[in-house]
């Protein structure tokens, strides 16, 4: 499983898509923490996409944690409304499908 993690001690990246979406996601809500997880070889069964693998997307299916102050006040279903806003360029060549978890910074440190 690849991984893309932009926190204070940590960059890793593997991919096109998951580098556009980090850049998408970082642009849009200056993410306090934002952890990618390409997930997509646990959806290969999902051949039938017409975006699947077969037409060449091999990244489709992302686990996304992502904490901003932009999500302050905001429904949960809002805060994704607005992720996938942001993304809708890679939900027209290809990407699938996303898991995410999306707080404010109160919420993520009352986790911690």
């Amino acid at each position: 499983m690849a991984s893309l993690r932009n926190t204070a001690s940590t960059q890793q990246a593997e991919g096109t898509r998951a580098h556009r979406v980090r850049d998408a996601l970082t642009a849009a809500f200056a993410p306090q923490k934002l952890d990618i997880q390409d997930e997509s070889s646990r959806h290969a069964h999902h051949v039938a996409m017409t975006r699947g693998p077969e037409a060449g997307a091999t990244e489709t299916h992302f686990r996304v944690v992502l904490v901003s102050k932009l999500f302050e006040g905001v429904s949960r279903v809002n805060r994704s409304r607005m992720v996938h806003d942001s993304l809708s360029y890679e939900f027209g060549s290809g990407l699938h499908a996303l898991a995410l978890t999306l707080r404010t910074p109160e919420e993520d440190a009352a986790l911690s």
